[in-house]
């Protein structure tokens, strides 16, 4: 475990500050290695947020290049990165912003072949891919090996998010045992959705990793931005769900309770 650096400290001064958090916390961010998905409106943003507070390792997994329509929400790209792999030009503006973080970018989408070698590597998992088909699969993986997931989505101007922790809360499955029709280009999208829906997930796994706060476990916050209305639910746990049932440690609940938005309950 290398300390911080001087460097480290002073970067890092205005958030060590924070009650509750110190240079143990700041630690434990070096520390860290997070792999995030997507590494596109949402995940790139995230991808920014861990950067500059301090991850020590961020691992970045997209396939696919930059399209001039992801560019009015593409905060790490630049124009000139159009028809290009988004994933290595997110690597190269982070490196630039932060120099002291390790940076490993992989242009692969989540597949069968790939997934649990992520999974294992990372502590935790940012699930901001744009289907269901690698998310279900990320779910899965994450269920296997432990990792806990933070797993965020948004459609139009809806978004939802929660914390995945294997054993103790609904995993993916449980929460949407019948997986959305999802067309990844089939709607509308403004920069300032995705972007306020990562940031929110970038703060997630930063409470994960310190122990700062009170991360959305057993919650799922819901958020209607053309209105600006949030609200908390507890998913069901699926005592019985065929990729989780047999980590469950909880209660069964059968309704979904809807909580003001500011519950720390």
């Amino acid at each position: 475990m290398q300390p911080l650096t001087p460097t480290e400290l002073e970067r890092y001064r205005r958030q060590i500050m924070l009650p509750g958090f110190g240079e143990a916390a700041q630690q434990r961010l070096k520390n860290s290695t997070v792999l995030v998905t997507g590494v596109g409106g949402l995940g790139a943003t995230a991808a920014l947020y861990l950067a500059v507070a301090g991850v020590g390792r961020l691992i970045l997994l997209r396939g696919g290049e930059l399209r001039l329509d992801d560019m009015n929400r593409q905060i790490l790209m630049t124009h000139d990165w159009v028809g290009k792999p988004r994933v290595f030009k997110a690597k190269a503006t982070l490196e630039a912003i932060n120099p002291d973080v390790q940076i490993d970018a992989i242009c692969e989408y989540v597949n069968s072949d790939n997934v649990d070698e992520l999974v294992q590597t990372a502590n935790i998992v940012l699930d901001c891919a744009h289907n269901f088909t690698e998310r279900n699969l990320l779910n899965a993986a994450c269920v296997r090996w432990g990792k806990p997931m933070v797993e965020a989505a948004m459609n139009d101007m809806e978004a939802y998010l929660t914390t995945i922790v294997p054993g103790l809360t609904p995993c993916l499955s449980c929460i949407f045992p019948e997986k959305p029709d999802w067309d990844k280009r089939g709607f509308g999208v403004l920069g300032a959705v995705s972007g306020t829906l990562a940031c929110l997930t970038a703060l997630e796994a930063i409470k994960l990793i310190t122990g700062l706060g009170t991360p959305l476990l057993s919650q799922l916050l819901t958020m209607n931005l053309s209105q600006a209305e949030f609200a908390k639910r507890r998913p069901y746990h699926d005592p019985n769900c065929p990729v989780c049932g047999h980590k469950n440690q909880w209660s069964t609940n059968t309704t979904i309770q809807e909580e003001p938005c500011c519950s720390h309950s």
